[in-house]
This record gives C-alpha cells, sequence and structure tokens, in this order.
C-alpha cells in the first residue's frame, strides 16, 4: 500500500477504502516501550477512523512492562490514569493474512503527547534538526537467530558464516519474507547469512528518523509472521546463546544542512565538515551517558566485546568495524554517499530512543562546536594499553549496572531527551538486573531468547 501523504478524513477515508479492497479484516497499531518490547492494540477495519482521531485506551504503565510482564512502576507511571493510543495513518501498511499495521504515539487523554513516548521523543529530535536546518536520514540493520518455536536452536546441516548454505538451506523461508517485505512497500537494501548458525542480517534503506525506525518495527513483525508460517521464530535476543556471536541493530546516519551532506566535500579527513566532525564528536563525547538506550538490556552485555565487531570501543575510524563509530565514505562503492555507523546498537534497545538519542547527541555536538577526536585507523585491540591511553581510546561498560547507572545520572541525556524517558528505561532495566541476578548467563540467554520477538 503507497503510503498516504495527508493525515485528514479524506486521507482516513482514502485509506479504508484501499485496505477494505486489499482484504484487510483488522488494524493493528504498535508502540515500543522502555524494555524494547512491542506493545499494540487492533481494532475491525470500520474504527479506523477512530483509532486514529480518538485512538484506544493505554495503561500508563504500557511504558514500562518489562520482559517477563512484570511492571516497573516509577514515581510518576502508577496503575492511576490512562492514556489514548492513536495510529499513524500515513504508516498504514498492509500485511499478510487480512492486516494491516500502523505506526502509534501515546497520547494522555487531554490531547498532550505522553513525555515517555519513544516514537514522540524521536520526532522532537527530528524537529530540533529541521529547525536548526539539518536533514537526516537513517538505516538500519538487522540481525536475527531462526530457532525452533520454543526458543531452542535448530539443527541443521553445517552452517558457512556469509556462505551461500543458509540462503538455500533457508530459500523458501527468505522467499516468503522478501514477498511479504515488498507487498507491504518495503523493499530491503539486501540479506545475507550472518556469521552464527541459522543467523541472518538485512539492511533497511535510509529515509528521515521517525519513519526509518517505523520500518525497523514493520520489518520485525513481518519476520515474525513469516518465521511462524514455517514453523519456527525469530530471535532478537542480544545475545541468543552464549559462546556464539549475538544480535545487533547498527544505525547508520548522514545529516545535510541546505542540501549540502555534512560527511563529505569538507576540508577534515575523508573529507569530513567542520560540522560533521562535531556531530561525530558530540556522538563519542556522550555515547557512554546515553549507552542505555542502545545496549542496556540485561543480555546486552555479553554481546559487547572486542573482537566481536560489535564496536565495543570508543572511538571512531573510516570502515572501522572494531569501533563504536564506524565511517563510511562517500565513492562508487556507497551509493548513498558518506554516513556515519553506530555500532553498539542491538535489538532489545528501543529503536526510537536510539535514534533519538544518538541524533540528539550529533545535534548537541554541533551546536557545542564539539572537536572531531583523532582517527584510530585500525583495530584498537592491537594497540597496547599505554597506546589507548595515549589516544584516547577505552572499552564501552559491559555491566548492565553501570551503564544503567550512568544513564540515570547523566545530566546530558536527560536534557537532551527528558525525565520522563530517562526514568521509564532505568526502571524497567534496573527490575531486569533484579530477575537476573541469581540466574547463570546460560540460564538467562535461555529465558529471555524471546523476550524481544514478535
Amino acid at each position: 500500500m503507497t503510503p498516504i501523504a495527508s493525515a485528514d478524513e479524506s486521507a482516513v477515508a482514502k485509506a479504508h477504502r484501499e485496505l477494505e479492497a486489499a482484504g484487510v479484516r483488522t488494524v493493528i497499531g504498535t508502540v515500543v516501550n522502555a524494555s524494547g518490547i512491542t506493545l499494540a492494540k487492533s481494532v475491525p477495519l470500520a474504527r479506523l477512523k477512530i483509532f486514529h482521531e480518538s485512538g484506544m485506551g493505554a495503561a500508563p504503565v504500557w511504558h514500562v512492562f518489562t520482559i517477563d510482564g512484570g511492571i516497573a512502576f516509577t514515581d510518576s507511571i502508577t496503575t492511576v490514569g490512562d492514556m489514548r493510543l492513536k495510529i499513524d495513518i500515513a504508516g498504514l501498511r498492509v500485511l499478510p493474512g487480512g492486516r494491516a499495521w500502523a505506526p502509534a504515539r501515546l497520547f494522555e487523554q487531554d490531547g498532550a503527547a505522553s513525555p515517555a513516548c519513544a516514537r514522540g521523543c524521536l520526532a522532537d529530535v527530528e524537529g530540533s534538526l529541521v529547525e536548526a536546518g539539518y536533514q537526516a536520514l537513517v538505516g538500519h540493520e538487522l540481525e536475527f537467530f531462526l530457532v525452533a518455536p520454543d526458543g531452542a536452536a535448530l539443527e541443521t546441516a553445517p552452517w558457512v558464516p556469509y556462505g551461500a548454505t543458509g540462503l538455500l538451506d533457508r530459500s523458501e523461508f527468505l522467499d516468503d519474507l522478501l514477498s511479504a517485505l515488498n507487498q507491504a512497500g518495503l523493499p530491503l537494501e539486501q540479506l545475507h547469512a550472518e556469521y552464527g548458525r541459522n543467523q541472518f542480517e538485512f539492511s533497511l534503506p535510509p529515509a528521515p528518523p521517525v519513519q526509518s525506525a517505523d520500518t525497523v518495527v514493520l520489518a520485525r513483525i513481518i519476520v515474525g509472521i513469516v518465521a511462524r508460517a514455517h514453523g519456527m521464530m525469530a530471535s532478537f535476543s542480544p545475545s541468543p546463546f552464549p559462546g556464539s556471536v549475538g544480535n545487533g541493530a547498527h544505525q547508520h546516519f548522514s545529516l545535510r544542512r541546505n542540501g549540502v551532506p555534512l560527511f563529505s566535500g569538507g576540508s577534515g579527513p575523508h573529507g569530513i565538515s567542520a560540522e560533521g566532525g562535531a556531530a561525530i564528536g558530540g556522538i563519542i563525547a556522550g555515547l557512554p551517558d546515553v549507552q542505555g538506550f542502545l545496549t542496556g538490556s540485561v543480555l546486552s552485555g555479553s554481546r559487547l566485546a572486542p573482537g566481536t565487531w560489535s564496536g565495543a570501543y570508543l572511538c571512531w575510524g573510516l570502515e572501522n568495524r572494531e569501533a563504536s563509530v564506524r565511517f563510511l565514505n562517500e565513492g562508487q562503492g556507497n551509493p548513498h554517499g558518506a554516513n556515519v555507523e553506530v555500532k553498539i546498537v542491538d535489538p532489545s534497545a528501543n529503536v526510537y530512543l536510539a535514534s533519538a538519542a544518538i541524533l540528539a547527541l550529533a545535534l548537541d555536538g554541533i551546536r557545542g562546536k564539539s572537536g572531531l577526536p583523532a582517527e584510530i585507523p585500525g583495530d584498537p585491540g592491537r594497540l597496547s594499553e599505554n597506546e589507548r591511553h595515549q589516544a584516547n581510546v577505552r572499552l564501552l561498560s559491559n555491566s548492565p549496572a553501570a551503564i544503567i547507572d550512568t544513564l540515570d545520572n547523566s545530566s546530558l541525556a536527560r536534557r537532551l531527551l527528558g525525565d520522563a524517558v530517562v526514568d521509564a528505561t532505568v526502571a524497567v532495566r534496573r527490575y531486569e538486573q533484579r530477575i537476573a541476578a541469581e540466574l547463570t548467563p546460560d540460564e538467562l540467554a535461555e529465558r529471555f531468547r524471546l523476550a524481544w520477538s514478535i
């Protein structure tokens, strides 16, 4: 279904007619909460207009539902009150099986935006960029493992990392996945077998920040639908199987001002402009403060380690997969142009908050005229401890407690994104830490292997 540009009454009526013609019976609206889990309500197609204009009821605790079904109350989020879940008509897409989907936002009963709504938070950051004269495009990479319906590992023929074997062994699933994504108007950039057994990765095309995050949610829903049709589930856990590779959810972004790219055509390293360098500098300086939005779950630390291409070192470099910030230069092999990849993000993160944190740091760096740190051209792990110290390169924390404590105490994170999303994220992640305190790594991975699946 072609996206509808406006959201006035005529657009709703047009959407209703198109969905009816496509055989849609049910419309699903989703939000992603602080735990990184996707929550939803659905209505019959006849109630499409109401879903968009008045919304469906949702308790404030939607923001702080946890990965085990618990609730992480905060001082401001309690059992009292109600919100409205309103879908964005412009994001409607057709799903298999007579269903349609649309991204949603949470509002207070008086119509004010809920301050803890992640999609609203990213919309505010995108608005700040536009107001300052910048245009951002974001592209996402998603990794997942195919597992049995109960989360157990699938036993298959020998696996070749990045090989043709996985593409052939799972060809029926992958063909159906591509067809479903195309039907929903979401063509992929590329798809391949990853390092882990029955692990796959695909890339989504760049788009404006909110729209791009919406496509991640849609893609994960479709992966879940198609996996189920083939008697499987898709695990988006950061570390589904201890001792093996984890799942990443890398984010690429580019910035322009008045149509002029910030990461090329300048006088800095690799053509980075002064503003582009300030954006990268802002991310490097602030990444530890907002890491809880990117790698804050109780399983995230298991993935974040040197030698795993997870970006565990706080630095940047051209095509450096061990750096937390990887720079990709423009050229024939990069048709989208120069861009920056933040590698530490994993799929347990709320995709809207992760994008909001990254872009807010970039804008803050530009406004503060941050300096571009010295590039690390090789693997930081090959440097001596003294060399890393001299280059101001350090490992990002892999301790869930330390990561969330830093987020809780960060005046930077609170200034950029607001107390509501910080407090909600801190609450759910500390809850995770409490329930995981007595679990071994194997028990932890098994219990939450499907926690972020859809």
